[in-house]
């Protein structure tokens, strides 16, 4: 079942950074009113990621092992 955890993270930790790329993408040709929506989920993904990092830490996980 550890197996089943680790596929689990790494298929979220994968959905978020290939959220991140398609949004600094998007950044390139949005509108002006999209901007400031696109930076917004850009923080809140990146916020993510950081919660994910300090709590394989205190959980003393290999992060290299479950791809943080």
């Amino acid at each position: 079942m550890e197996k089943r955890y680790i596929e689990f993270i790494q298929d979220v930790l994968i959905t978020i950074h290939q959220n991140i790329h398609e949004l600094e993408d998007r950044k390139s040709f949005a509108e002006p009113e999209e901007l400031t929506h696109i930076e917004a989920k850009l923080l809140a993904y990146k916020e993510m990621l950081s919660i994910i990092k300090v709590s394989a830490d205190e959980f003393k996980l290999p992060k290299e092992d479950i791809g943080i």
